[in-house]
Order: C-alpha cells, then structure tokens, then sequence
C-alpha cells in the first residue's frame, strides 16, 4: 500500500511540471506587489498599467518566485507603450535587478533584453523584427526561460535567444515595467505560466 501511494505521489509531482498557471485572474491584483506610485488596477477584465504623476518607473512583481519556466501574455500598447517584463528579479523601492523582456513601441526593441542597474541591453532583436510588433492591436509575448538560456517571441516570431550564465544564476519573481517619463498606459491579458522546474 505504501509503495502504490508513494507512486501516486511521484505521479502527482510530475503532473505539476507543464501545466499553466493564471498569473492574473481578471478582476484582481491578488498574488502581485505594487511598487512605485504608478498605477495598477483591473478594467474590463484587463491589468492596466498606467503613468502616475510622479511620472517614475513603476513595477508590479509576483509575489512568488519562479525559476524555469515558459510565460506567455497578451498586450496592448494604449499609449507610448515603454514597458517591459522582467524575470528572476528582485526589488527595493523602486530600484530592480534582474532581465527584462522589453514591451516598447516600433524601433525600440520589443523582446530584447536589457539588465537594469548593470550590463544594459544584452542582446536586440534585428531590426527587420520591429515589423512583427502590432500597433494599436493585441500583440501576443512568449518567453522561455530555462537555466541561463532565454528566448523571447512575439506573435508567434523568435525575437531573440541568449545563453547567459548570470541569468542562470537569477532568483526572484516575475514583474511588469511601467517606464518613467509619464504618458505610458498599456492593458495586459492572458498572463499565464507553465514551470519547467
């Protein structure tokens, strides 16, 4: 009896492995962190991220911590755009480490990657891709985070890979960017994860 509940165990823990979460469920930030004094809040079943007075950077971070995985969403850039997702990052304040997965208008890189506080962009997708962003429509981000290997996609384009050994050895949660410089309001949807660990 032992050796077939064991079995069952075993089996639970594989079936963990591969099933998407729902970062966001719609109608409230449970599970998420505010930082900064940009706003966050829930319309229409969307998470919007929207330009405060303070006009600074502003971030919206999971709580819990999430290390290989594969995290897809849906975005709509209302207004300039100048956003971004990091992984395995930390925050204090309004200061981050970590990678982010640029989210910017056409010329600026959306699905780079760029290393706040430290190396700046470590790799840009080539400049033809720009064409793959949607203006004014959903776009739709992929990103697969395995070990120190990190590749991005937009609508269904690879934007780029990188293999970086830091990135392999960054801890933390997953956070949502609002730049500074005011004038930013972008809505997200559909922000779901599956765990590689």
């Amino acid at each position: 009896m032992k050796f077939i509940t064991g079995i069952a165990l075993f089996i639970g823990c594989l079936t963990l492995t591969g099933q998407q979460q729902e970062l966001f469920d719609g109608k409230s930030l449970e599970g998420w962190t505010i930082y900064g004094t940009e706003k966050w809040y829930v319309e229409d079943g969307n998470l919007i991220s929207e330009s405060g007075p303070d006009k600074e950077y502003g971030y919206l971070a999971t709580e819990a911590y999430y290390k290989d995985f594969i995290l897809t969403f849906d975005f709509f850039q209302e207004a300039d755009g100048n956003s971004g997702v990091f992984i395995r990052s930390t925050i204090e304040g309004t200061k981050v480490s970590g990678w982010q997965v640029e989210v910017a208008p056409k010329g600026k890189h959306t699905g780079g990657v760029y290393e706040s506080y430290g190396r700046g962009w470590l790799i840009k997708p080539e400049a033809e891709k720009e064409e793959f962003l949607k203006e004014g429509e959903w776009n739709t981000m992929k990103i697969k985070v395995q070990g120190d290997k990190l590749t991005s996609w937009l609508n269904g384009h690879e934007m780029v890979t990188i293999t970086d050994e830091k990135i392999g050895e960054g801890e933390g949660s997953i956070a949502l960017q609002i730049h500074d410089g005011g004038g930013i309001r972008v809505r997200w949807k559909n922000i779901r994860l599956e765990s590689l660990d």
